[in-house]
């Protein structure tokens, strides 16, 4: 996976009127946390930003260079314009290097599955995998393919393919993705038979 990587710089101003000036300037005000609630706060390249949170999750670490001294951290809050959809502030969670972090990561369906091209219905369980792992270990979606699913079969969270570097907290027999068929050959019940005879003359 490609190191994710956004340029910031570190601010000594803040408040309403400082955020406003960075917004016409075509810059972002953030702020990155750390484990202790220390805070400290940055400036973004709107452009730079946007750009790269199309390619990002909640749970993509992204290793930030604020006037060359980087951290890593997952992006864990965005502020938008409501008229232009733009980013109007962020704030970032820090890990550090090296020490094992617990977080949640989304599940991503992929393929069309059997039993639904036989007349079933797909229906989602779970969306997210609670994980625990080094911060270069966690992937930053969980991908399940649903092609060979068939009918009145499931995909339970022990069927994941992950790797051995990350534990998985969530409940291993909790359902990701099921196909559901519902007959429509269902011999009548005695009654609907009575219903359906025509009376005698």
């Amino acid at each position: 996976m490609m190191e994710k990587i956004l340029k910031a710089s570190v601010r000594t101003e803040s408040g309403k009127g400082v955020a406003k000036r960075l917004r016409r300037e075509g810059k972002i005000p953030a702020v990155a946390y750390d484990r202790t609630g220390k805070s400290t706060l940055l400036v973004l390249n709107q452009a730079d930003f946007v750009k790269l949170n199309k390619d990002v999750t909640e749970s993509t670490i992204v290793t930030v260079d604020a006037d060359g001294k980087d951290f890593e951290a997952f992006i864990k809050h965005i502020d938008f314009d409501i008229l232009s959809g733009l980013p109007q502030h962020v704030d970032f969670y820090q890990v550090e290097r090296g020490k094992v972090l617990r977080a949640k990561v989304s599940v991503v369906i992929t393929g069309n599955p059997v039993g639904v091209r036989e007349g079933g219905v797909l229906e989602t369980g779970i969306t997210e995998i609670d994980v625990e792992c080094l911060p270069k270990d966690l992937p930053p979606v969980i991908k399940v393919d649903v092609t060979n699913l068939g009918a009145n079969q499931a995909i339970h969270v022990r069927d994941l393919d992950v790797s051995k570097d990350v534990k998985v907290h969530t409940p291993e027999d909790s359902v990701i993705a099921v196909v559901k068929f519902i007959r429509s050959d269902v011999p009548e019940t005695p009654a609907e038979a009575t219903e359906a005879a025509p009376a005698e003359a």
